[in-house]
């Protein structure tokens, strides 16, 4: 048998195995795994390292519409190889309906705009809070086109859904065979708890988490629950921050009900306190729902280790601090109403996760690559052919050195933004070659210029 490429000697590692051996690729698929294969083309000794799955990242926000008038700093091609310079060979971005054209418009428009990717990738749809009639004329084309998987909003002003329209969307896409993403806090609360904080003149970046406490998580995410079991639908609650978040999710799936959930480093490294305070910096914490750190934080590695989660995305959505388009752009002073939520993670993920999960013995390494490739590609319908690695999937594999000390700096990572909130945490391990379909597009330090190659992929029914 002949392969283009053998990766030989390393420790292969699946969600349910680990082993010693070598793999052979061909035609940019995985052709074989055993001792001794047949020399390849290429080769590349893996002796001393990991060979795992590409990471797939189901919850980041590209090249979107501003919000709050900022505007995200990734385009496809930064964002594409920030992630495979992190590990992650396929991503799943958002299409986000741009102003003055319908959503399967901007479906169109986004496919355009991710032609310029390195890595594979395919969609999620964000639903804005438009009539009844026009969502489900939306849903029901973009269905069609493909698509399986929407987000809704309990929150934010123009997104945010009453359980009317929660219900039909639920109902819709379930029927379908689709599943719904839930950002669940209640945003009538936060907006009340918000205006009492400004009539007050608590104003500053420490009152966010004030004005977006546990429990309007709590509230919203027993609430999706409900909706979800009286449409028959089969949701995900998306960026999970609270112990009592995570209750919500363990007592729905004590009854049986189809609820899956997900959470992203920022909830899980605890970070101290860096939102109590009311000056610019906060900004770089500033992300929705807030980080709650500490108790919280260990709360949902069990979790994790447990089962209650079935995945571990990044929430990618990288504002720059500075510039005329950033968090400080569009306030004169720092506001927790007036500064755009979101963090910048999209190659920073695995090795966070790795750091605290796997060296910390919170979770194995199988269980690693559960939750960050195999789990998303199976619930997203990517799989076998993204997040495995057996014959016949694309050969997206991922050698990491479990042994390479790092600390993570903004200079050294290669999205867009101008600042990483992990900036001087230390990792112990770090993905020093990555191969898309078979072909190098990271190797410790060397990166790819092959901007288009990445390619969207169809989509089963969720699994």
């Amino acid at each position: 048998m002949r392969f283009d490429l053998v990766i030989r000697g390393g420790r292969i590692v699946t969600a349910s195995e680990a082993f010693i051996g070598d793999i052979g690729m061909r035609d940019g698929q995985i052709s074989a795994l055993g001792d001794s294969l047949p020399r390849g083309d290429d080769e590349i000794d893996a002796k001393g390292l990991l060979v795992l799955p590409g990471g797939v990242d189901a919850h980041c926000h590209i090249d979107e519409p501003p919000f709050l008038n900022a505007r995200l700093a990734d385009d496809f091609r930064s964002a594409s190889l920030s992630a495979a310079c992190g590990g992650t060979t396929t991503f799943m971005p958002f299409v986000n309906q741009v102003e003055g054209l319908t959503l399967s418009q901007s479906l169109g428009d986004y496919r355009a705009k991710a032609a310029g990717s390195l890595i594979d990738f395919a969609f999620h749809v964000i639903l804005k809070a438009d009539e009844t009639e026009v969502l489900k004329a939306d849903i029901d084309a973009l269905l069609a086109k493909g698509l399986t998987s929407f987000k809704l909003f309990m929150t934010y002003d123009g997104y945010q859904m009453e359980d009317g329209q929660i219900l039909e969307v639920m109902s819709r896409v379930g029927a379908a065979g689709g599943i719904v993403l839930v950002h669940a806090e209640n945003g009538r609360c936060i907006h009340w708890l918000g205006s009492r904080l400004v009539y007050k003149g608590k104003t500053g970046l420490s009152n966010f988490r004030a004005s977006a406490p546990q429990v309007v998580e709590r509230e919203a995410v027993h609430r999706a629950i409900a909706l979800a079991e009286i449409a028959d639908a089969r949701i995900m609650i998306v960026h999970v921050s609270s112990r009592d978040a995570l209750e919500q999710i363990q007592w729905a799936r004590a009854r049986g009900l189809p609820v899956l959930a997900e959470t992203c480093p920022q909830y899980l490294v605890d970070q101290g306190d860096r939102l109590s305070s009311d000056e610019w910096g906060a900004a770089k914490y500033l992300c929705s729902p807030p980080p709650r750190g500490g108790d919280n934080a260990e709360a949902l590695w069990k979790g994790v280790a447990d089962g209650a989660f079935d995945i571990l995305s990044s929430d990618h959505c990288p504002y720059r601090f500075e510039g005329e388009d950033g968090k400080r752009a569009f306030a004169s002073e720092p506001h927790f109403q007036q500064v755009p939520p979101g963090v910048p993670g999209l190659e920073t993920r695995l090795p966070l996760i790795f750091e605290h999960g796997v060296k910390s013995g919170r979770i194995s390494l199988n269980q690693f690559v559960a939750l960050t490739a195999t789990e998303p590609a199976k619930i997203y319908g990517l799989y076998p052919r993204k997040g495995s690695l057996m014959p016949g999937a694309d050969a997206d594999i991922v050698l990491w050195d479990p042994d390479c000390p790092t600390t993570i700096r903004h200079a050294m990572l290669h999205d867009a933004c101008d600042y990483t909130p992990y900036e001087g945490l230390a990792v112990s391990a770090w993905p020093v070659v990555t191969l898309s379909r078979g072909e190098k597009i990271w190797d410790r330090g060397w990166v790819s210029g092959a901007y288009g190659r990445g390619r969207e992929i169809p989509r089963q029914r969720a699994a």
